[in-house]
């Protein structure tokens, strides 16, 4: 209990409840928990030790004398921008636990309850607290980079991506389609998302349908909504996902695992900006913006049969393709940067950065799996790691027998033209030593065994600066 309460330190819960019992309960748990707790018999007291101090949580009754909590919370909006409130009734229905939401509360819970619930429903609210203080920390860094090198949450330095950057930022000002293409791993849910929050469609949702996730039976229905009766278990009107983004943008992941039967009908979609609910013999009108993606070459599923082309070409208005982690290595430094300070916050480490041997190992790695294999092998190397560096044994996954590390190679060089490899060997190998030396150029020049003036050439020549 010690150290729960050495994490909690400073964490103040205010109890607003007329109730003593209850306030003494509640106090007398969440002390034990490690929290500093107040109480208010009502929301006019609540309001004055507001203004006297901040705290952290609420827990809040909704049937009180004076001033109730739906009230409470009206008055108390200023005092809440970091505050998360959860609202206790023992008269509460839905409808009252939705109003409380909408009126700013983070959760609901009902009287009577255990101790243990009233914990989780704590824990969620910290979670909560902590994902939003990560995500504040995160933006102010990325704001620290220059535009050109940012994209909604993502972030790059090879030019191959700012170019990306670019080409997102202007087609998010147009309604135009989107068919986002990469390999699975590079975040083209991620440029999606950013296009949908610089578009002037930002207020409203964006949803994300994955469409090989979806049973292809259901899919119709949970795309373009059902009719009650209208197939054995539609017992209420569903109004689908397309319905619920109306105004806002929803985002087909795996496009090309659509079935032939639906791809005709989000085709009328595209054409006529209209769907019709199963079931049903109308149409309803809708205002969205589709953005697709697939990891396919939708161009040679055409050929093969298993793509329409009316709509592969209705989809393809604006193509926009992700390059593989293989191909802008220049960006895994910064990337490295970025999920070390992300997962040293979530997990309260002191990683200060990664060695040289580690980087090393990171530069010449193929990276099948892309951004994603590379989050995940930081934040595994984040949380095993015993010193504030990542070493190399973080990193002996990444070690392969020779026979796979020339497989590598051949993924790298296409083609046979012995001066295009050359090439792609000399950036491979000249941010090797770059990455090995902490980006010391007469270092690595003394690796590579060539003069430091060809270095600083072959730097300028290949973009690596």
């Amino acid at each position: 209990m010690k150290q729960q309460q050495n994490s909690r330190d400073n964490k103040r819960i205010l109890v607003v409840d007329d109730e003593a019992n209850m306030c003494h309960m509640l106090s007398l748990l969440l002390t034990e928990a490690g929290y500093e707790v107040d109480t208010a018999e009502d929301g006019s007291v609540a309001l004055e030790k507001l203004g006297e101090k901040h705290y952290h949580y609420i827990f809040c009754d909704i049937k009180m004398p004076n001033m109730d909590g739906m009230a409470f919370l009206e008055a108390a909006r200023q005092y809440l921008n970091t505050t998360s409130v959860i609202m206790m009734s023992a008269y509460g229905t839905i409808d009252t636990a939705v109003e409380a939401m909408k009126k700013g509360a983070y959760d609901y819970i009902s009287k009577p309850f255990k101790p243990d619930e009233a914990l989780l429903v704590l824990k969620k609210a910290e979670e909560r607290e902590n994902l939003k203080n990560e995500n504040r920390e995160l933006k102010s860094r990325l704001e620290n980079i220059g535009e050109a090198g940012r994209f909604g949450s993502m972030i790059a330095e090879s030019k191959s991506m700012r170019d990306v950057f670019m080409l997102a930022r202007k087609v998010a000002r147009y309604d135009t389609t989107v068919l986002i293409t990469g390999e699975s791993g590079t975040g083209k849910e991620l440029i999606a998302r950013g296009i949908h929050f610089e578009s002037r469609r930002s207020q409203k949702p964006i949803i994300p349908v994955n469409c090989g996730g979806i049973p292809e039976n259901l899919l119709e229905s949970e795309l373009f909504g059902h009719k009650k009766g209208a197939f054995t278990g539609a017992s209420r009107d569903y109004n689908g996902l397309f319905e619920a983004a109306d105004g806002g943008t929803v985002f087909l992941d795996e496009i090309g695992d659509l079935p032939l039967a639906l791809q005709v009908k989000l085709l009328r979609v595209l054409q006529d900006n209209e769907i019709r609910p199963v079931g049903t013999a109308n149409s309803k009108k809708i205002d969205v913006r589709i953005i697709a993606a697939t990891s396919k070459n939708l161009a040679e599923e055409v050929e093969k049969g298993n793509f329409r082309e009316d709509l592969f070409y209705r989809l393809n208005v604006m193509p926009i393709h992700l390059p593989p982690l293989i191909e802008r290595a220049d960006d895994i430094p910064l990337l490295c940067r970025f999920f070390i300070e992300r997962y040293s916050t979530r997990f309260k480490k002191n990683i200060k950065g990664i060695s040289p041997e580690a980087m090393s190992m990171l530069m010449e790695h193929t990276w099948p799996g892309n951004v994603r294999e590379l989050e995940n092998l930081i934040e595994r190397a984040v949380i095993l790691a015993e010193e504030q560096e990542l070493d190399g044994g973080l990193f002996s996954s990444l070690a392969q027998p020779a026979e796979s590390r020339q497989n590598g190679v051949d993924d790298i060089i296409s083609g046979y033209s012995i001066k295009s490899g050359k090439q792609v060997l000399e950036k491979v190998l000249i941010r090797k030593a770059l990455a090995a030396t902490g980006g010391n150029r007469t270092k690595a020049a003394q690796l590579l065994e060539i003069s430091h003036p060809s270095l600083l050439s072959k730097i300028k020549t290949y973009g690596l600066e």
